[in-house]
């Protein structure tokens, strides 16, 4: 039984890191299970990727297929080109991609075209919004896969009402999540942490990369304005990403509770979120994390691939628009932020349910 891991960027290791600890102890008992790991190199710096590794205790790759850089097609395009030979290379049962990154979508491709099996974890979520890269890769990899492991009954749902075979359609929860609780325990204290003197819910962590925000100078400026103006003073914690800082450094500055700092390891990052007052982001599976540590979450972006982290948990969604900052931060000020809860399956087991139905499915 040979399964070959896709890994490409910061989201992905998150996710396969239970995976790949689930067939560990999966080949105790079935030594005949072969899996490969595969890293794309979407993401290549350290912050964004080899610190995962370590933290995670992911075994070293395999392969690196150093395909960081470019636009959007030129990234997919050598992904594709260097998975091929890869895949040629190195037969395998069927192809595991994770999430929506670039990565998934193109690995899929390749292993479909070469009549491989591919399955697919995190299927089945949509946002609706076309002008998201995301949601592209998320569309074209459900449409060409085999196999689907869903986050939530939604997704699952989606799915089935674009006719995919029932069967083939596995509800396991969220693998996320089973890397955040066996990880909590183990976060750690950022240096930044003492240097500026931050207390346990008195600062907020902001994470901004969405185009829309982040690529027009202006929009981003007014954005951090808003944060700031209406944070009632309170350090504003802001972990830059790669694609923001080019703006960013252009803008002249001078707030003094904003902290900026360079990307911050999966530990570190997620010890100032669980002890911030809130969490303001652009990001999707930041708010599937401050649902499950009940850290209030308000979501700068028009749509969610995640409506259950509404639904059920702690985050709003409050568009993009700056003036929608404002009403949110009085609202979470006067205490009247809702509790939210837990969605179902997301209990740190979602990985084990999925290697069982992989030995299932590659038993047939």
């Amino acid at each position: 039984m040979k399964i070959l891991i896709i890994a490409g960027a910061r989201p992905n290791f998150m996710k396969i890191a239970p995976i790949i600890h689930s067939l560990n102890l999966a080949k105790i008992k079935c030594p005949n299970i072969i899996y490969r790991l595969v890293h794309t190199g979407q993401h290549f710096d350290e912050k964004m990727s080899r610190s995962f590794f370590r933290e995670l205790e992911i075994p070293e790759p395999d392969i690196n297929l150093e395909c960081g850089g470019g636009s959007q097609a030129e990234q997919t395009a050598a992904i594709m080109i260097k998975f091929e030979k890869e895949l040629i290379e190195n037969p395998t049962d069927l192809v595991l991609v994770v999430g929506d990154v670039t990565s998934t979508m193109a690995c899929a491709l390749v292993a479909r075209k070469l009549n491989i099996k591919v399955a697919h974890v995190e299927a089945g979520i949509r946002s609706g919004d076309w002008s998201m890269p995301e949601e592209i890769n998320r569309v074209v990899t459900d449409s060409i896969s085999n196999y689907f492991f869903t986050t939530t009954i939604q997704a699952s749902e989606n799915l089935i009402a674009l006719g995919f075979n029932v069967s083939n359609i596995y509800f396991v929860g969220n693998t996320m999540i089973d890397t955040l609780l066996k990880q909590m325990n183990r976060f750690k204290k950022p240096e930044l942490y003492d240097v500026h003197g931050l207390k346990s819910s008195k600062y907020f962590v902001l994470t901004l990369h969405r185009p829309g925000n982040v690529d027009d100078e202006n929009t981003l400026a007014i954005l951090l304005y808003e944060i700031i103006e209406n944070a009632n003073k309170l350090p504003v914690v802001f972990p830059v990403h790669p694609r923001t800082r080019k703006n960013l450094s252009a803008l002249t500055l001078s707030f003094p509770n904003l902290i900026l700092t360079e990307p911050l390891s999966y530990l570190e990052f997620n010890y100032l979120v669980k002890n911030a007052k809130a969490v303001i982001t652009d990001s999707g599976g930041i708010t599937e994390e401050t649902t499950v540590m009940g850290v209030p979450c308000i979501t700068l972006r028009n749509s969610t691939e995640r409506p259950e982290t509404c639904i059920v948990g702690t985050n709003e969604l409050i568009g993009t628009n700056p003036r929608a900052l404002k009403p949110a931060l009085e609202k979470l000020f006067r205490g009247e932020w809702k509790k939210g809860g837990i969605p179902d399956l997301w209990d740190g087991k979602t990985s084990d349910r999925i290697v069982n139905h992989l030995l299932e499915i590659l038993k047939t």
